[in-house]
């Protein structure tokens, strides 16, 4: 099963892949995105307390992470699962089937479902650093606290691309402040961090897109049936999946599923496959230093010019130097 990694933007070479962008200017701070001076205080002593400087500043509780940059990152294509991505200091940007999203100080992109995206930084410098967190989502939680509301949220209307962005209101600034006092006492985290996520997910849920995050929560929504067909494509990415399988795991018709998966995917089915396939195979090549025929193998290739021409064309880079560069940029910050 591919890795579906956890948001994380680590510098990468500028000469990277996709089409020229404008790097944009930091916003002017304004009180609407100005970060609490408690919780940005918590945030940089975390991050001192680890060594300071660049990269990932995971903190001891599982799936909560702070990245911290001084520079622009180029394109950085992962798997995207469901999680909370706020950012503190900073531009980040997120490019998914031709679309794209900003969000800056003080925002936070919600990821409903997994799907395949290109994160980048574009607002990051020495004297101004990028510094944001990401905090996993537990459907099980989420769903468990939807039931127990007194008024739930129904789903909304819109169907669409799962992935919106959303200002952090007081409430979850507060959570957030919390988590970081939560990390002075190492032996409180597993007490106390499960109550805390639960509060994070009331106030998502009773937030202004508390419709859009409840569809992967309740049964039978076309955004849970499309995450279902998913699953059943990240456990068998290297085999060869018929529509009607996937249909039949979504319960709907062929011709339902293929409109509605798009629609929220922004890609078709097979679109998306090769994309798993060829960002598992970018994870074995950096991770697992697996060589260009052996990562085309065992994703499901059976040539390994094919794999590298669609790989070229996917990142806009060779396999074998965005791999070089990938290993030699995360060493650099401490990563590997």
């Amino acid at each position: 099963m591919p890795e579906t990694a956890r948001i994380l933007p680590f510098p990468t070479n500028d000469e990277g892949p996709a089409a020229p962008m404008r790097v944009q200017p930091l916003p002017p701070p304004t009180p609407e995105n100005s970060v609490p001076a408690a919780l940005l205080d918590s945030a940089l002593a975390h991050v001192d307390a680890l060594g300071g400087g660049e990269g990932l500043f995971p903190l001891p509780m599982s799936g909560v992470d702070m990245i911290r940059s001084m520079r622009h990152v180029s394109a950085n294509p992962q798997i995207y699962k469901p999680s909370l991505c706020i950012v503190l200091e900073g531009l980040k940007q997120i490019e998914f089937g031709g679309q794209s999203l900003e969000y800056g100080a003080m925002e936070c992109l919600i990821v409903n479902m997994e799907i395949p995206a290109t994160g980048r930084i574009v607002g990051a410098n020495p004297k101004e650093p990028f510094l944001g967190m990401v905090i996993e989502l537990d459907i099980d939680l989420l769903r468990s606290v939807r039931e127990q509301l007194l008024v739930a949220p129904t789903p909304g209307s819109h169907e669409g691309p799962s992935l919106f962005v959303t200002r952090i209101n007081d409430h979850l600034a507060d959570c957030l402040i919390r988590l970081f006092r939560m990390v002075q006492t190492p032996e409180a985290i597993p007490i106390l961090f499960p109550s805390l996520m639960r509060e994070i997910g009331y106030w998502l849920l009773t937030g202004p897109h508390g419709g859009e995050i409840c569809k992967l929560v309740m049964p039978e929504t076309h955004l849970e049936r499309i995450a279902r067909a998913i699953r059943l494509m990240r456990e068998n990415f290297a085999k060869t999946l018929r529509i009607e399988q996937l249909a039949e795991i979504a319960r709907m018709s062929p011709s339902s599923f293929h409109q509605h998966f798009k629609a929220l995917t922004l890609m078709t089915p097979i679109q998306f496959q090769k994309q798993l396939r060829l960002l598992e195979a970018r994870r074995l090549m950096i991770a697992d230093a697996a060589n260009v025929t052996e990562a085309a193998y065992r994703v499901g290739y059976e040539s390994a010019s094919q794999f590298s021409r669609e790989y070229s064309r996917a990142f806009g880079i060779a396999p074998k130097r965005d791999a070089q560069e990938r290993r030699a940029l995360l060493t650099e910050v401490g990563i590997v």
